[in-house]
């Protein structure tokens, strides 16, 4: 069985999911109420990949918000628990989606293996890191050329290159994709250093400058509150792959020429019967979903129920591969921008 460990996109989308869920106690309840609620598994499901094998699986609920972000000891005691709630009920493979997996690495909880009277088995969980690196990669390599990009000739800014997708995805960008020029952004000086090295390439560049160059521009860390950067800063055509969370580059950017893409989404190929993808603000819930929670599915599938993705700056390009092969073997398919025609007609 796989397990899904994820989250509202807000309180208030949270409550309203509680009392839909008849959690009534919760839904009424404050923030501190919410605070102090345990995770819930609150759907089963069952899917079918082309070939025909069934696999199920389950959603789990962290009860996590982001507006719980500020309290540390709160967010690790979600994420936690959670992950005890996935063990406790068999599930083999789990993935972590959305603020779950971002605060067990930024937070470290690997040193917190022991909750109450369970020892968590790491391999029975997996980020889900590779294959949101693939599914970016793939959406770069389709996508730029569709509106007049050619990436032999490319600038691909990576905006988080030295966190653990924004390294894989250079990585694939600079030996598998060939783009022209790879530019490096991130907020530590050093760790770009050592990922240029590592590359045998890249330059590395302030965000400002960066986006000045980038026809294409992948950014895979969190947007600073106060960037105001208006869409004639950019060249054009430029295509901007929104791979971070919350996605919300679209509000920051527009304008003629500017090609905003929903980064790290995938969309199974026929309908799944969930409820849980219609808070994510997906298009077409029933069938898209975030790559991390895929790669959960993916493993199921393939029996290969270990923690694929894990640690930090461990996915290679072979795992990419692997993951990538399985992915469409197993009916998931790239989000990708609209055709033009169909764009202005929505």
């Amino acid at each position: 069985m796989f397990g899904l460990i994820g989250h509202s996109t807000s309180f208030h989308d949270a409550r309203r999911k509680a009392m839909e869920l008849g959690y009534d106690h919760i839904a009424e309840g404050d923030l501190d109420v919410w605070c102090s609620a345990p995770p819930q598994l609150v759907e089963h499901v069952e899917v079918v990949s082309p070939s025909g094998k069934s696999i199920e699986g389950a959603y789990i609920d962290s009860c996590f918000v982001p507006e719980m972000l500020g309290r540390f000891k709160t967010a690790r005691r979600k994420v936690l628990n959670a992950m005890e709630l996935a063990q406790k009920k068999g599930i083999s493979i789990t993935a972590l989606g959305g603020f779950t997996s971002i605060i067990f690495e930024n937070f470290n909880l690997l040193q917190h293996q022991h909750i109450r009277n369970t020892t968590l088995e790491w391999n029975r969980f997996t980020t889900g890191n590779t294959h949101t690196a693939w599914v970016i990669c793939r959406q770069l390599e389709i996508n730029a050329p569709s509106i007049g990009i050619d990436l032999k000739k490319a600038c691909v800014a990576v905006i988080g290159a030295t966190g653990d997708i924004g390294s894989a995805v250079c990585r694939w960008l600079s030996k598998r994709t060939g783009v022209a020029e790879l530019l490096l952004v991130a907020r530590q000086q050093q760790p770009l250093v050592e990922l240029q090295k590592d590359l045998g390439g890249g330059r590395i560049l302030s965000l400002e400058e960066a986006l000045l160059e980038a026809d294409v521009v992948v950014w895979v860390a969190s947007m600073p509150r106060t960037l105001e950067i208006g869409s004639y800063q950019l060249r054009k055509p430029c295509l901007m792959i929104d791979g971070g969370y919350p996605k919300n580059l679209d509000s920051k950017f527009s304008g003629d020429g500017v090609h905003i893409l929903k980064g790290g989404i995938v969309e199974f190929f026929k309908d799944i019967g969930w409820s849980m993808m219609e808070l994510a603000e997906m298009d077409r819930p029933q069938r898209q979903m975030f790559a991390c929670f895929a790669e959960a599915m993916i493993l199921e599938f393939e029996n290969c129920q270990t923690n694929f993705s894990w640690g930090r700056n461990n996915i290679t390009l072979e795992k990419m591969d692997f993951i990538g092969e399985a992915s469409v073997r197993n009916g998931f398919s790239t989000l990708n921008l609209k055709p033009q025609f169909e764009a202005a007609i929505a």
